[in-house]
């Protein structure tokens, strides 16, 4: 580990034993080797959030944004067309992100050869896109298999379920279709986030509340979609919100970890009251709650012994 991941597993190592002095033993840390292993999957996740936030500042090469160089990255798109004064296009390249997610063999090629046209000379923009919203679906039809190729091909791991039919009821059509009507009628993403933050009274932990729960209207973006859009909006710099808990209702893998944490046999708990135990033990650690969230669900995989995961 780096220095600073050195110093970050100290400090979350007094956290924990903190919260056990003030508040309870946590009983799936009792033993030195869980302990461990749940301190470094927190440093791990907080690393790859910091990854994120890096991006903001990084210098990036151009070609990220073109999704015909081989070298198509919608992440560090973000970051370029932010920078660029193009907030929608940000925002779009955000949502290709999580919606194909990167595959572990073929990387970001369907969101590079959906984006790209597949080389046609146009781009399916978010000006194309949301001002021709009949007409990506009936192009998505027509290029799914195209997209699909030969193997290896798929969405990311937390998409795997995904379709690419354009006009199916719950196919990439109808993903971006009901996308773009969250938008609204303007076609403009920082209508909802304002009007978020006004209702928020600019608590952004609020506001990322009010944009996950709206957000439902978003066919296929389940509670690990809206959860991964919006933190990243908030690390990108797009958007002033947070998360301010984990969101266990609906999580299969941070809920396990977290029955598993706090001691909890499955038919004795609610993934609510939960909620509010993490939230208490956020309070004392010095990571959000995203990091907290994506440690938990990696380390209930293996809690004993550390193992990276990429997601």
């Amino acid at each position: 580990m780096s220095r600073h991941d050195e110093q970050l597993a100290h400090v979350i190592a007094e956290a924990l034993t903190s919260y056990e002095q003030d508040v309870g033993a946590l009983p799936g840390i009792q033993s030195d080797a869980r302990r461990r292993c749940l301190i470094r999957q927190l440093v791990a996740s907080d690393r790859r959030n910091r990854y994120v936030n890096y991006l903001v500042r990084a210098d990036l090469n151009p070609v990220r944004l073109d999704p015909l160089s081989g070298k198509f990255d919608p992440l560090k798109a973000v970051a370029l067309c932010h920078r660029a004064g193009r907030a929608d296009e940000a925002f779009w390249m955000l949502f290709l992100f999580v919606h194909f997610g990167k595959h572990r063999l073929d990387g970001f090629r369907y969101a590079a050869e959906v984006y790209g046209r597949l080389g046609s000379g146009d781009r399916w923009s978010w000006i194309n896109v949301s001002r021709d919203v009949e007409g990506f679906r009936d192009w998505m039809d027509a290029n799914a298999e195209v997209v699909r190729g030969t193997d290896p091909h798929g969405f990311g791991n937390h998409r795997k379920y995904e379709s690419l039919s354009g006009w199916s009821t719950n196919g990439t059509g109808a993903v971006v279709a009901t996308y773009i009507e969250w938008v609204g009628p303007t076609l403009t993403h920082e209508t909802n986030f304002l009007a978020a933050a006004a209702a928020a009274n600019g608590d952004p932990s609020i506001a990322f509340d009010i944009l996950f729960r709206s957000m439902t209207a978003v066919e296929r973006f389940g509670r690990v979609a809206r959860f991964d859009y919006l933190s990243m909006a908030g690390k990108l710099g797009l958007a002033n919100v947070r998360p301010g808990r984990a969101y266990l209702v609906g999580s299969t893998g941070p809920l396990t970890g977290t029955r598993l944490l706090f001691g909890v046999e499955e038919e004795h708990s609610f993934a609510s009251a939960l909620d509010e135990r993490l939230v208490e033990l956020g309070h004392y650690l010095t990571v959000g709650f995203d990091t907290i969230e994506d440690a938990l669900c990696n380390w209930q995989k293996s809690p004993d012994i550390f193992k990276p995961f990429r997601g």
